[in-house]
């Protein structure tokens, strides 16, 4: 008789808990009602892998899909990876100039940007009312626009021979375009893609770091007291600002 009761109690129990809405898919929520029917608990899932955890860094803040690729693609011709070391693309210079394009440099924050515009000295640097990111919203239309003409292809689809001499003709200016200067753009890609090399991860280019392994060159280390007094020559392995802001 006892045994039935607690049959009954252990039923009511339950058919109360799947009416009140305790009970999803067959198994309690936790807290009260899990204690009543003492579920069996359920393993953890193990925490994702090292390679598997995405580099949040490593995302579009200006550019468009068609850009990016067309950016990727151009940096990669201009620093390509080879038996020495990785190129342009492995490591990520297309990130770092979207991420300055979004910021400060792309709106040319600190230049003086009020006319009268007239054409300047070598030493003057650009003159102009376009900021950065214009100057590349235009150009990258126009190479598009000339890969198209040219071969009949996007560049990001083009050949290494044949963006080679897409690129060459915006060097030489070949290209006709009335609102910015081909050749100067072509430089600022240059600048840009030789800074993305070797400039900090934390600026979203320099995967790895690298650019710097390709230089022996160590980064930005906290201190070199452990090795300032060393006659032997030290070689470091290099430390990114990342680093040491996740140790902070």
């Amino acid at each position: 008789m006892a045994e039935q009761d607690n049959q009954e109690k252990t039923y009511s129990r339950r058919k109360f808990l799947q009416n009140t809405g305790f009970a999803l898919g067959g198994l309690i929520v936790g807290g009260i009602a899990g204690s009543l029917l003492k579920p069996e608990p359920e393993q953890a899932a193990p925490p994702p892998a090292a390679d598997q955890q995405r580099d949040f860094n490593q995302a579009f803040m200006f550019f468009t899909q068609e850009q990016f690729r067309i950016v990727e693609a151009a940096t990669e011709r201009i620093f390509p990876g080879d038996d020495l070391g990785p190129g342009a693309k492995a490591l990520g210079v297309a990130y770092f100039i979207d991420h300055q394009l979004a910021g400060d440099y792309g709106f040319n924050a600190r230049d003086y940007m009020q006319g009268p515009f007239f054409p300047g000295e070598k030493v003057q640097g650009y003159q102009g009312r376009l900021r950065r990111r214009e100057i590349y919203t235009i150009a990258l239309r126009e190479m598009q626009n000339y890969s198209m003409a040219t071969y009949q292809k996007n560049f990001a689809d083009l050949t290494p021979e044949q963006q080679d001499e897409v690129l060459r003709a915006f060097e030489e200016d070949k290209v006709k375009i009335t609102t910015v200067s081909p050749s100067g753009f072509f430089k600022m890609l240059v600048t840009n893609t030789l800074e993305g090399v070797y400039a900090d991860p934390l600026y979203g280019g320099n995967r790895n770091m690298d650019g710097w392994r390709l230089k022996n060159f160590p980064g930005n280390q906290m201190s070199y007291v452990n090795v300032i007094e060393q006659d032997a020559f030290q070689k470091i392995e290099p430390a990114s600002l990342k680093d040491h802001l996740s140790h902070s």
